[in-house]
């Protein structure tokens, strides 16, 4: 059973030069091959998107433009994460809760998933989450 712990920070290898900066998501930056990859944007700052775990998909959230806190829970601890650098990766394993609210005015981020979207992967009611983590 996942627990916060194994939500990590994974740090995107980055090319700088005088032109601008080049982040490379590629080979074994992720430890899952990118099966579906989608975004979020102009989502409100009062809004709140995720609100659901997973059971066997695992996503890297980064925050491509501007920032978003990440409410992560394993049903016995909670923890929020600001992600504001698009060369820092969010890697949340399975059986992880996520919310993500407080996006910064042109926020973007981008989500790389382990597996393609199936609904029946999702776990969309917290007591349920809760129940299964006793």
């Amino acid at each position: 059973m996942n627990t916060l712990e194994n939500v990590i920070q994974i740090e995107i290898p980055c090319l700088k030069d005088p032109r601008g900066s080049l982040a490379v998501i590629e080979g074994t930056v992720l430890p899952f091959p990118i099966k579906r990859v989608y975004y979020l944007y102009d989502v409100p700052s009062d809004a709140h998107r995720g609100g659901h775990a997973h059971k066997s998909l695992v996503q890297c959230l980064v925050a491509l433009s501007g920032s978003f806190e990440v409410l992560i829970d394993d049903g016995h601890q909670q923890q929020k994460i600001m992600l504001n650098k698009p060369h820092i990766g969010l890697l949340i394993p399975t059986g992880i809760w996520r919310e993500l609210g407080n996006f910064s005015s042109g926020a973007v981020c981008l989500v790389l998933a382990s597996e393609m979207f199936d609904e029946t992967d999702y776990i969309r009611a917290y007591d349920s989450f809760r129940a299964s983590k006793l």
